[in-house]
């Protein structure tokens, strides 16, 4: 064989060294990603042999897996599968045993798993396909380290995509290192690759390496390499060094120009250094090698044997022989090479395959892709069945066959559907729409209706007796598939264009059940998009199939108006709508359904009702959904379970439901779903339970999972609490500003206020209490407040207290204050913890009314001590010792900020052990009236004269100084009095003259 590729490895060191580097880390359970790009040709593929060569030789098992340029549109996972075959044969009962109890789900992966299970190919299916694939690396790697290596990610499906950026991202304790190359020179501004690479670059655990071009000392190397005596002089290298500038495979080619003799007749030209090689091969080679560079980047031995005879060249063992002869003598002259599964061929390179395909006619490029397709169809075992619908669906489209290829995309579609691919499965229905008009009636009438169709995508809508074409497929059939798969793959604004041309061709009156159902699919993915709208489009939906018998799209549009309710305006018409969805969906068969109305339904009870009732409802919804096997509906219940026994103050016991679910979640594969909730979740309980470190350690743990993203609102609201709690009110400032700009447009109100309540505490503890006032406005005027009372209380009482601290109190103060007061008359608290904040609203309410009592603050402690929550038990327990304080108790004032100060000892509340700490400095608590000559300031003064003239210093009058220190205007005058003459200041006037030494410019002490 000639040789073209140099048999020594030149250069690359710093890149082998990352690359080695990785592999170490991985060793030692640190997962890594290296994604390696470059120009094509210029030696990502060399790079990754010697890697693996060498990785193998370490001890490290690895797998390579392709993606494929021909054929992969409607191809999901496709490297991943060749990898994990190549697993499968070398491990054999190793693998198996890892993926034990997992097959059922792996099957959608890889077909040698076994038959893939019942479950339904929704969403929730695909979590669980990428759970239980990062399972079975996890599994893999227990006792060994895996090495797996993804080639031409630049061709690679957004399934493939989504699930490699899934296991660099949950693979944490893995001893695992991802390897992926792509070319960069492919990569146009809108290439669905970038944002792809600019995600995980984020990550801490991958690196993004380029490879460069040769310089010429290693240009120089690389010919010695492949020439070896025949090493070309000086001028020469300069020659192939200047026309190849640097790039490794160029330089093969020139360097084999150059061994022929032919250097000088090579042009400038990319396409014709590329195909110089392949037209000196005999004709029936060449014939050979054309019709495999239709066939993919990789071409099955039998596939391409059958297309060279159905070409009338190659019938029995005479054409055999000749066709073995031809592949010889391609591969001898490295334009072909056997694939390293044995069974079939790919080109040396890519740019090779580019080039020759390139070249044919278009008459003659149809005629294959024509030939490859019949030769498929009649013998569908060429090629592996999970390639086999969307490499038919290519051929045919690429032979220009409407006919032929319309139904072939549809069965491909079919295919990336029952393998959870969204994305592919969307992109062959887009093509199905695409040919539609260039197919006969005929054809149409002929292609068969799927027999899994959409989500509850109605098989006939029509009214009785005036059925229309109902039993043959319609374009609002494909319609209907690609709205569905469009709001599975995350493309919403696409599904939202599909869905309006589809409305388009429904009759909403002689088929309502069908407009319904689109509009529900609108209504759906507008609320996903945090758009308004989505209400609307339910209650038309509603109004169109109110009037039918049950169904399921009547109880969907039901159970999807509850739900609605329920986030954003609960109240009896939205418990009327979940009772009636649960009953309808019982008639109508759709167990889902139901289940899913009854965890709305109790909800809605929690806010309105008792919530021992409430939450007894929920816990049987939870309960009824297991036998369901609907993990979706498990987890959703026990989601908001966890959220509802958090409102009512029980925090404990929502850490347990918050970890059953997660449990759950996890080990039905569903994390990248309702993982983000319910990670959430789980964190407030543990805040609210005063486990903070517990809870600042779950967040930090889910910022490296994939979705990480989703809920963001609720994730910055609760990084801000934590940042509040250690005192830092710049993060938490920023976190407050994160949370609020991704609410978007139809924020929940459970979002909503609370985030308004972290806003109102950052801007006063800012000194901003404008800012605290403007954000308080902006809640309340932007969001339904019914059945919001439990989180109503704590943000009015926060926004209470600002104002009433105010003095003197502006008239938008005033009109602040009026207006909490308004909302405060109407709220009802239902348990200890509301009904502590409802007494620490009261009194706030009263001290700006210049009516302060004691009876709500002592209220406040003992509900809240009821309630047993750290942090409102230590708030009350401060706004508490101000009023024994002020009615001269201070033995129980100070029995208060210790207990205060313990509490935000124990939960790492740094801010609320300050305000103790400086509130018993104004009391005067601990001090002792000393002498001046015991102060140690040089001033004379004594300890409650430095806390007067510290209040001084800020500006304010005799009587003001005595509301902050809880003393009498007289006592206040007195000591006023005492500091000027000691200081032999003339007047307050000349305060600003004051010593620094003072300690007035300090906070919390002398």
């Amino acid at each position: 064989m000639e040789q073209t590729v140099s048999p020594v490895f030149v250069g690359r060191g710093r890149e082998t060294g990352l690359l080695t580097a990785g592999l170490d880390r991985a060793g030692a359970g640190e997962p890594q990603a290296v994604l390696v790009g470059g120009e094509a040709g210029v030696g990502k593929t060399r790079l990754v042999e010697e890697f693996l060569a060498r990785a193998e030789a370490a001890g490290a098992v690895t797998a390579l897996g392709a993606c494929l340029e021909v054929g992969a549109e409607g191809l999901p996972y496709g490297p991943l599968s060749a990898a994990l075959r190549r697993l499968h044969r070398r491990l054999g009962p190793e693998l198996d045993a890892a993926a034990a109890g997992l097959e059922g789900r792996l099957a959608r992966l890889l077909p040698d798993f076994g038959e893939a299970d019942g479950e339904g190919n929704d969403e929730y299916g695909r979590a669980r396909l990428f759970e239980h694939t990062a399972r079975l690396f996890e599994r893999l790697t227990e006792g060994r380290t895996l090495v797996l290596a993804v080639e031409d990610l630049h061709w690679s499906d957004r399934s493939t995509r989504e699930l490699l950026a899934y296991l660099v991202r949950t693979l944490h304790r893995s001893r695992v290192l991802i390897v992926a190359t792509y070319r960069t020179d492919d990569l146009h501004r809108r290439h669905p690759l970038r944002p792809f690479l600019a995600e995980l670059e984020r990550l801490r655990t991958v690196q993004r390496l380029e490879l460069e071009r040769l310089d010429r000392p290693e240009v120089a190397a690389q010919l010695a390499g492949i020439l070896g005596p025949e090493t070309p002089g000086r001028d020469v290298v300069d020659r192939i060094h200047r026309r190849s500038e640097g790039n490794p495979f160029f330089v093969e080619e020139l360097a084999t120009a150059y061994r022929n003799g032919c250097l000088a007749c090579v042009t400038e030209s990319l396409r014709d250094i590329l195909l110089v090689r392949v037209e000196a091969l005999p004709e029936e080679t060449q014939r050979i090698v054309r019709i495999a560079a239709e066939g993919g980047s990789r071409i099955e031995h039998a596939l391409l044997a059958a297309v060279v005879a159905e070409s009338g060249h190659g019938h029995g063992p005479a054409g055999e022989d000749a066709l073995i002869s031809g592949l010889r003598t391609a591969v001898g002259a490295n334009i072909l090479r056997p694939d390293t599964d044995g069974e079939g061929y790919r080109f040396r390179h890519a740019l090779v395959r580019e080039a020759v395909s390139d070249d044919l006619l278009p008459g003659e490029r149809q005629a294959i892709n024509r030939r490859f397709a019949t030769v498929l169809e009649a013998d569908p075992e060429l090629v592996r069945a999970e390639q086999r619908t969307a490499r038919l669906a290519d051929y045919w489209y690429r032979a220009h066959q409407p006919a032929r290829a319309l139904p072939a995309a549809l069965d491909a579609a079919r295919g990336a559907r029952r393998r959870n691919a969204f994305a592919e499965q969307l992109k062959m229905l887009e093509r199905a729409l695409e040919l539609w008009d260039a197919v006969s009636e005929q054809t149409l009438a002929a292609t068969p209706r799927p027999h899994d169709r959409a989500d509850t995508y109605p098989p006939c809508g029509c009214a009785d007796g005036d059925h229309d074409g109902c039993d043959r497929l319609q374009l609002v059939d494909v319609l209907a598939e690609a709205v569905d798969a469009a709001r599975r793959a995350g493309d919403r604004d696409r599904g939202q264009s599909l869905a309006r041309r589809a409305l388009g061709l429904v009759d909403e009156h002689r088929n309502p059940l069908r407009a319904a159902w689109f509009r529900l699919q609108r209504a759906k993915m507008l609320d996903q998009l945090k758009r308004g709208g989505g209400l609307e489009e339910i209650q038309y939906a509603h109004r169109l199939v109110q009037d039918l018998g049950p169904s399921a799209v009547q109880a969907e549009a039901l159970a999807l108006e509850a739900a609605h309710g329920l986030l954003r305006n609960p109240g009896p018409a939205a418990v009327a709508a979940a009772e009636r969805a649960a009953d309808i969906a019982r008639q109508a068969g759709a167990p889902s359904i139901e289940v899913h109305a009854r965890v709305t339904l109790a909800g809605l009870l929690g806010d309105f009702d008792d919530g021992e009732r409430a939450l007894a409802l929920l816990a049987e919804a939870v309960e009824q959904a297991r036998p369901l096997g609907n993990d979706d509906v498990h987890t959703r219940g026990l989601n908001n379970l966890a959220s509802l026994l958090l409102s009512y103050g029980r925090a404990e016991e929502a850490v347990t439901a918050a970890r059953t679910g997660l449990d759950a979640a996890r080990r039905s594969g569903l994390l990248l779903n309702t993982g983000p909730i319910l990670t959430g979740n789980l964190a407030e309980a543990l805040l609210a339970a005063g486990r903070t470190r517990e809870a600042a350690a779950v967040l930090a743990d889910w910022d490296d999972k994939p979705e990480a993203d989703t809920h963001g609102e609720f994730m910055d609201r609760l990084r801000g609490e934590l940042a509040l709690l250690r005192g830092d009110t710049d993060e938490a400032e920023t976190h407050w500003a994160a949370a609020h700009a991704s609410g978007g447009n139809g924020a929940q109100p459970q979002h909503v206020l609370p985030t308004a309540a972290l806003g109102v505490r950052v801007a006063v503890r800012r000194g901003r209490p404008d800012q605290a006032r403007a954000r308080l406005a902006e809640a309340l005027d932007g969001t339904a407040l019914t059945g919001q009372d439990g989180h109503l209380l704590p943000l009015l009482t926060h926004a209470a207290e600002a104002e009433a601290d105010q003095h003197p109190r502006t008239p938008d103060g005033e009109a602040a204050l009026a207006r909490i007061g308004r909302l405060a008359e109407g709220l009802a608290a239902r348990c200890a913890l509301q009904r502590g904040w409802a007494a620490l609203l009261a009194g706030e309410l009263a001290r700006a009314a210049g009516r302060p009592t004691t009876e709500h603050r002592r209220t406040a402690v003992t509900e809240l001590r009821a309630a047993a929550l750290p942090g409102p038990l230590s708030h009350a327990l401060l706004r508490a010792a101000e009023d024994a304080a002020a009615a001269g108790a201070r033995d129980e004032a100070a029995a208060h900020l210790r207990e205060a100060a313990e509490l935000a000892r124990r939960r790492d509340d740094l801010s609320t052990r300050r305000d103790a700490e400086l509130l018993a400095e104004r009391l005067g608590l601990g001090q002792r009236d000393a002498p001046a000559n015991g102060s140690g300031d040089g001033l004379g003064l004594t300890p409650r004269e430095r806390d007067v003239l510290r209040q001084l210093a800020l500006g304010r009058s005799n009587r003001q100084i005595a509301e902050q220190l809880f003393i009498s205007p007289k006592t206040a005058s007195v000591h006023v009095s005492n500091i000027l003459a000691k200081l032999a200041v003339g007047g307050r006037g000349r305060r600003r003259r004051w010593p620094i030494g003072c300690g007035c410019s300090r906070r919390g002490g002398v």
